[in-house]
């Protein structure tokens, strides 16, 4: 395995304890905070390619397994289509991506790449089979076509999406049926964790991912605030089941690449007046105000990055 810290913002450097033990452990550092100021929360297409090329770049070229990747706030979580993109450069394979998230990241961007769009662009890979996104408690899911969500993909089989708990969503346009979700009338029913129970949906997982590679993505936010403190609103899985699901999907198929995001940073962007007022208007409204103590949120979020690390290595040799 081989280990990547991708210090885009300051959230890792909180966590000395963390990066420590990942230094000690034969991790590559990559430092782009400029970088990381320009594309935090969206950024055009050619920042992300050079990132993307800067990345590889800093990387030793092979033989050293699949990459598992620490990088930071969920702001970032489109570097994951540039991460994916490289694994699957490596090893490629049809591969299913399991993707564990408070928010859906299916929305339509023009221009560039959201960390609320990437799952688009994951999806363009032809090498993903398809998406399984896990965990969704965000209001995205309540109007989602009025919040600009890309649903053709549901339509299609290429992706489905099991909320830990949900009511169902508004819509407006015929969806059909699928694995995870049934429509009845202006409304998808979701196949939800809660009510299909924590055991139950082990086994339904499993028997969704139709592909022997697989790869994670895990936006820490998809945790509740016990286990986590993030820059977004969070859902209600707790960190022991999250393993539980990893360490069970990883035990059945190989994983040819991982990355864990969502570690709460102070917001710093770069670029013109009119990129960094749009962006601050984006996280008034989107995202919630910190009310831990930073010693709190370094305690908090190390201790989850440390178990991560542990299931995900015991996954990835």
């Amino acid at each position: 395995m081989q280990l990547l810290l991708l210090h885009l913002d300051d959230a890792l450097e909180l966590q000395p304890d963390f990066v420590r033990a990942c230094t000690l452990a034969g991790a590559c550092h990559h430092v782009d905070k400029r970088g990381g100021s320009a594309i935090r929360l969206w950024g055009r297409q050619k920042m992300l390619s050079d990132l993307g090329r800067d990345i590889s770049r800093s990387l030793p070229s092979r033989g050293r397994g699949p990459q598992l990747a620490f990088m930071g706030s969920g702001d970032f979580h489109h570097v994951t289509a540039l991460l994916l993109d490289t694994a699957l450069e490596r090893r490629p394979v049809s591969t299913t991506l399991v993707h564990f998230d408070n928010h859906p990241d299916w929305v339509n961007f023009e221009g560039g790449m959201h960390c609320g769009s990437w799952i688009n662009s994951a999806l363009s890979n032809p090498r993903i089979d398809k998406v399984v996104t896990v965990g969704v408690c965000s209001s995205d899911l309540r109007n989602p076509e009025r919040k600009g969500a890309n649903l053709r993909w549901l339509r299609e089989g290429k992706l489905e999406l099991y909320p830990y708990e949900h009511p169902p969503s508004r819509v407006s346009a015929e969806y059909g049926s699928g694995a995870s979700y049934r429509q009845d009338g202006r409304a998808l029913y979701w196949n939800s964790i809660s009510e299909i129970g924590e055991e139950n949906f082990i086994d339904l997982i499993l028997s969704r991912i139709g592909t022997e590679a697989v790869y994670f993505t895990i936006d820490k936010d998809v945790l509740a605030a016990d286990d986590a403190v993030t820059n977004w609103d969070q859902g209600r899985m707790r960190l022991p089941y999250l393993m539980a699901l990893i360490s069970e999907i990883g035990s059945r198929h190989r994983v040819v690449g991982a990355d864990v995001i969502g570690d709460y940073s102070a917001p710093s962007y770069a670029g013109g007046l009119k990129t960094r007022l749009l962006k601050q208007a984006e996280i008034f409204i989107d995202q919630p105000r910190l009310r831990q103590a930073a010693d709190a949120v370094r305690n908090i979020n190390s201790a989850a990055n440390h178990a991560l690390l542990e299931v995900l290595a015991e996954s990835m040799e």
